[in-house]
């Protein structure tokens, strides 16, 4: 059985994934308040990436003891494009379109590369 304590494989990609919900936020939240001053927003977005790297960089450090940096890297961008697909519909109401989920089809066909080994 595989574990799941602050020492496993498991964790960084939690962290990770707590770390790309603030990301977001702070990179995309402010898009539904565009009437607020671009100079709030821009210290609204830096305190919650703030948080941000709180979480991300525990989760490399962690995480470079199971993953190569590229690895490291491509799970991040993978977790990024899942986050982001759910907070463009839930949050910001943006549908996707099937050209938005083959253009995520083929990064992740491209992290399986990444994680596949020597061809």
């Amino acid at each position: 059985m595989p574990s799941f304590g602050p020492t496993s494989a498991f964790a960084p990609i939690l962290l990770l994934s707590v770390s790309n919900i603030f990301m977001t936020f702070a990179w995309y939240g402010h898009l539904k308040y565009k009437t607020t001053a671009l100079w709030i927003a821009i210290l609204a977005s830096w305190g919650i990436a703030f948080f941000e790297y709180c979480f991300a960089v525990p989760a490399n450090r962690l995480g470079s003891s199971f993953y190569t940096t590229a690895e490291l890297k491509t799970i991040q961008e993978v977790i990024t494009l899942t986050v982001f697909a759910g907070f463009s519909i839930l949050y910001l109401k943006e549908p996707l379109t099937i050209n938005h989920l083959v253009g995520f089809a083929l990064i992740v066909s491209g992290a399986y590369f990444i994680f596949k080994g020597p061809l």
